[in-house]
């Protein structure tokens, strides 16, 4: 039994509309991303959420209407499941609320339009027209004032009524805005004939209101003496208001100006070819156009005295995002929502744009690969992406909006501001300038061999000082701190230094009596603890002038590497040693050994970084020890007697971490750990938590509560220092690399350290359109690009694998594998594609070490037992990378299977390669290696026996595949091995499916431990066109009954939007078949709405299930961290 969560939510915009929702007298931006609804208000600071909220359905149109009896418009939604709804706005509640729903209007007789759904209202408010299927428009009148008793509200919206048209493949259509109040509505058509001829014509809508249960009948009449022949490009009706009146068409070479009453035209050529993809009207003469490539238009109508068009005038003003939807908010800033790259706000200027917000969109998603930042030195990856460990890496956008995306779970840093460029700070301490401030003002930063000091004021500037209370500023500071009885503690690479805070007087201080330096050192209010000369433990009494309490020499086989004293009531401190690997603890007072701790291997489980904190509520304080080589440890301590337990061991990079706690209030804390990768540790229902921080350069921390920064840390990198506020909880981070191409196909080298990119670039020169593909090598770290090796002209590339080849001196190396197609037929039939193994040297350039030329294009690409399988036209075949001398490799062709239609994608398990079909789903392979110098075989062993449209397929259990096809479907398919004839064997049977909504293009298999008793066991990320990233899991045995019916209770008691049923929404539709309800599927997004109802509702939602709110509770809370 199957589960899905989104970890990404969609991101892609293709609907979007101004309206008057929340307030009657304030316009917000309503926006559509997949299943969910954003509102967005308008501030001084640009657009803010407002709200948000999922649907059951995919959103195909958004429109707005407003009844007589509201103060606020009415939202007018419409799904891909053929189910529409208005939504209102309950201010009380501040959720939307359902105002009429008419759950199904699908024709299952009829066709869906190819151009995609429109929702058109007439500008009178009478009707509004839905074109869902070829030759139909469906009409829903408005609702007037009658007589008659009991109609519902005046100005909402009616019955549908059907009314058939001639027009079949409608391009476009508009009302026409009326010249007189009593004139009918007008519909224009741009459609294409049967000839394949472009033509506006226009209709005339006449609507005859029906008796008591009648909801009455629609003609749509032709206008005599409206009819234009367009050109060939045409694609947009634009209608344009009083006091021209008419409209505009639009098209690839020219724009031409109608006018439907006089029959009258004005066309102008442009003055470059281009295709236009969207329109919004900014005045009754200005209208903003933008076309495919990117560029936005102005288009300005001009006008004689009499109001008569004289022209129109047509200007590129700036350059965004390739917009899907545009919308005019107000005082010239213009929302462009896009599906290619990041939707924009924008301010129109005088014939340029400047771009003033931006909303990060990391649709669609060609292709992704998996950084696992905890064990990134082999392919042994858990892919644990709650933590922060898994980095996913996807190639997003279209053409000059591609780019590559990092999307990682993680706590976010907001900056409060830039101390300046500050290299090489070991330490920062913040300290009070007085004894009865709540605040800290003071930040010190330790370097080398100095100390500087700032001091902040209540307004927050700062101030940095030459003298700071007695502190010593001439050497590096290991320790700063406040300390009881109004003091300071100063502990140097020399000197302990105790002082007065108000007078600056030193009151003792202590040095080494054999003029060791102190290498670490550790405090709290009552006792200091030294490491001297790095292999004796120095223990001082702050409360007696620094006297000497105990000490104790190791000896150079025993060097110290870190020491720290917890809190004050604790009477020990804990060591680490460097050479074998342990920590100690130790009596305050005798420096005795309680008890010694191995933590790793000799040499490489080094401890540099030892920290004692209550993490956790209501249980014993927890140890971390932060090694060497990258891994912190955690042990729970026992008060009575110190003694350690429960080891834990969590991976956050590769290099030693530095610890420091943060307060967080109520006698808790959590852990800053620094390290290539820093990371947030923190108590969460219970349990430690491990989330990534998005900085990436963090050195060293302290907290910064000063009045001015509030809640703050003080944050130094390797370039600067910062003030900066932490997320209280863990995000979905995303950051952006241009490459201003599409990234096809990705891969990641663990060994290189290094991206393998297929890119498409496209350019646009004196009207013709260019199209360049490229592999290219890029950095790990900063996406950086090392080197470009540009494919042949009309080559693109269809797939790029990283895979272990031999290197021709009997080793193994990483190699890049690229497989391409080419778009014409010049090569003629000896060449359709080719395969390409590329090695990277150790300057980082690529090298084309092998190439084979292919009668088919290469979609696919997977290693099996050494061999290389190509998924080419037709065909699956198995290449052999051998060598003729160690310089000269090359590629023999073996074995092959012939696949149905054509193969789209292809996974690979031991020696099975599942070949996901374009349109006859997947067939298992066998590959058997020949035996007795026979040659190798591909043979079937089960196929799935379904017309499905496949996109994509994972291996995700044993004999079990998760399969994507291209009507948003879901199916987990299972090989009964075990099946008693032949025939139950080789048939793959659906063991789950549901709608998931989304294309999905590709599917990555993830290796995550499964907890004993885990409720679900993580196997696969998917990635979707929208730019949504899915997790897939497989629920335990146990646990499926009770989370079926979870989900069931959900569905019927959570009432959803548009009370659309939950089963009608996720059951299984293609073109084939359509199932009533999901099969052995569970939705996390239902299944997490639990903990968000009222307690009433979760007692009734329990209810039957045999356990309690509090267990289920658990349970949910349990799933939504694994994400």
């Amino acid at each position: 039994m199957a589960y899905i969560v989104p970890i990404h939510r969609p991101s892609s915009v293709r609907h979007a509309l101004k309206l008057k929702l929340l307030d009657p007298d304030e316009d917000c931006l309503c926006v559509a991303k997949a299943n969910r609804l954003e509102v967005y208000t308008q501030t001084p600071d640009g657009l803010i959420l407002h709200h948000c909220q999922a649907i059951y359905g995919k959103v195909s149109m958004l429109q707005k209407l407003r009844p007589a009896s509201s103060a606020t418009d009415h939202l007018f939604v419409g799904t891909d499941r053929s189910m529409y709804f208005t939504l209102a706005w309950d201010r009380s509640e501040c959720q939307f609320k359902t105002e009429k729903s008419f759950v199904d209007q699908a024709d299952r007789s009829a066709r869906d339009s190819d151009s995609g759904d429109r929702c058109l209202v007439d500008p009178s408010g009478r009707f509004m027209t839905l074109e869902l299927y070829e030759g139909i428009i469906t009409v829903l009148p408005t609702v007037q004032k009658s007589k008659r008793k009991g109609d519902p509200d005046v100005g909402s919206l009616g019955d549908p009524v059907l009314s058939r048209i001639s027009e079949l493949f409608v391009r476009s259509s508009a009302f026409v805005h009326p010249r007189k109040p009593s004139d009918k509505p007008r519909i224009a058509l741009l459609y294409e004939d049967s000839q394949q001829n472009v033509r506006v014509k226009a209709r005339e809508l006449a609507f005859t209101a029906g008796g008591a249960g009648d909801s009455g009948s629609v003609d749509l009449n032709d206008i005599e003496g409206v009819y234009y022949e367009a050109e060939s490009g045409a694609s947009h009706l634009i209608p344009v208001p009083a006091p021209a009146y008419g409209m505009f068409i639009i098209g690839e070479t020219s724009i031409t100006y109608l006018d439907e009453i006089n029959n009258q035209t004005l066309v102008e050529p442009l003055s470059e070819a281009t295709i236009f993809v969207a329109w919004e009207q900014i005045s009754p003469q200005q209208f903003l156009l933008a076309d495919d490539y990117g560029k936005l238009y102005l288009l300005f109508l001009m006008l004689r005295d009499n109001d008569v068009v004289e022209g129109w005038k047509l200007e590129i003003i700036g350059e965004t995002s390739r917009a899907s939807v545009l919308v005019y908010l107000n005082n010239g800033y213009v929302f462009v929502g896009s599906h290619h790259g990041d939707s924009q706000v924008i301010q129109l200027g005088e014939k340029s744009i400047e771009v003033v917000q931006v909303f990060p969109n990391i649709a669609p998603i060609m292709d992704f690969s998996i950084m696992d930042m905890g064990s990134r030195g082999g392919d042994d990856q858990t892919n644990e992406f709650s933590s922060g460990q898994a980095r996913i890496v996807t190639g997003s956008g279209v053409y000059k909006d591609g780019s590559l995306r990092s999307v990682r779970s993680g706590v976010g840093m907001e900056e409060q501001a830039v101390l300046g460029e500050m290299e090489n700070i070991n330490e920062l301490f913040s300290l009070k300038s007085t004894g009865t401030s709540d605040f800290v003002d003071t930040l010190v930063v330790s370097f080398v061999n100095e100390t500087r000091v700032f001091q902040f004021s209540r307004d927050g500037d700062v101030e940095e000082v030459e003298e700071y209370h007695g502190l010593t500023l001439s050497e590096s500071t290991l320790l700063a701190a406040n300390i009881s009885n109004n003091r300071l503690l100063q502990i140097t690479t020399s000197t302990v230094r105790l002082l007065e805070l108000e007078s600056g007087m030193l009151v003792c201080d202590w040095t080494s009596p054999d003029g060791q330096a102190i290498t670490a050192a550790s405090a709290n209010d009552l006792k200091v603890a030294l490491s001297v000369g790095g292999t004796k433990v120095t223990v001082l009494d702050i409360g007696h002038d620094l006297k000497l309490i105990a000490e104790k020499k190791f000896g150079n086989e025993s060097q110290i590497a870190c020491v720290t004293v917890p809190f004050s009531s604790a009477q020990i401190c804990i060591v680490g040693f460097w050479q074998n690997a342990s920590i100690s603890i130790l009596k305050l007072e005798s420096l005795d050994v309680l008890q010694t701790e191995v933590i790793g291997e000799e040499g490489v489980s080094v401890p540099r970084s030892v920290l004692v904190t209550q993490i956790l509520s209501e249980q014993p304080p927890t140890v971390f020890v932060a090694t060497a080589d990258g891994n912190v440890l955690t042990y729970s301590m026992n008060l009575e007697d110190y003694t350690l337990s429960g080891k834990k061991s969590v991976v956050l990079g590769t290099q030693q971490a530095n610890l420091k706690s943060l307060p967080r209030g109520n006698g808790l804390y959590n852990v800053f750990a620094t390290c290539e990768h820093p990371s947030l540790i923190h108590g969460s229902e219970g349990h430690i938590v491990y989330s990534a921080i998005t900085a990436e350069k963090a050195s060293c921390v302290c907290t910064f509560d000063s009045e001015f920064y509030p809640g703050s840390i003080a944050i130094a990198t390797s370039e600067d220092l910062k003030i900066v506020l932490v997320d209280a909880e863990r995000m979905t981070h995303v950051q952006t690399l241009p490459l201003y191409e599409t990234v096809r196909r990705i891969a990641y080298s663990t060994k290189l350290k290094a991206f393998g990119l297929g890119t498409i670039k496209r350019t646009l020169e004196e009207g013709t359109e260019n199209v360049q593909s490229h592999f290219k090598l890029a950095d790990e770290v900063k996406f950086k690009e090392l080197d470009t090796y540009a494919l042949n002209d009309d080559e693109l590339v269809e797939s790029v694998i990283r895979a272990e080849l031999d290197d021709g001196f009997g080793d193994v190396a990483d190699r890049f594998i690229v497989g391409t197609s080419y778009l014409d037929d010049e090569q003629g039939e000896s060449m359709r594609g080719r395969i390409l193994v590329f090695e990277a040297t150790e300057d980082r350039r690529l090298k084309l070490v092998a190439e084979q030329a292919l009668r088919g294009a290469c979609r696919a690409l997977a290693m099996v037992k050494g061999k290389i399988v190509a998924a080419l036209i037709k065909t699956v075949v198995l290449y052999s990378f051998e060598y003729e001398t160690p310089s000269k490799p090359f590629l023999t062709k073996g074995a092959t299977y012939r696949t149905s239609t054509a193969p789209i994608d292809i996974t690979v398990d031991d020696n099975f390669i599942a070949v996901a079909d374009l349109m006859k789903s997947v067939s298992i392979v066998e590959y058997k290696r020949g035996e007795k110098g026979l040659p190798d075989t591909l043979d079937e062993v089960a196929r799935h026996f379904q017309t499905t449209w496949a996109t994509a397929v994972a291996h995700i259990d044993e004999n079990t595949y998760l399969e994507s096809d291209a009507e948003g479907n879901l199916m987990v398919l299972n090989q009964n091995i075990n099946g008693v004839t032949e025939d139950d064997r080789r048939r793959l049977n659906i063991t789950s499916e549901m709608l998931l909504g989304e294309l999905v293009n590709k599917m990555r298999k993830i290796n995550v431990p499964t907890a004993p008793h885990a409720t679900l066991s993580l196997r696969a990320f998917l990635a979707t066109v929208e730019g949504s990233i899915y997790l897939f899991a497989l629920i335990a045995p146990e646990k499926q009954d009770l989370l079926m019916r979870l989900q069931a209770n959900i569905a019927k008691i959570v009432e959803s939007l548009g009370k659309i049923p939950f089963n009608k929404y996720r059951a299984f539709k293609s073109g084939v078949r359509e199932a009533e309800e999901p099969f052995r599927f569970v939705d996390g997004e239902v299944i997490e709405q639990f903990v968000d109802c009222s307690a009433d509702v979760q007692e009734r939602i329990v209810e039957g299930l045999g356990v309690d709110v509090e267990d289920v509770r658990s349970m949910v809370d349990g799933l939504r961290r694994l994400h």
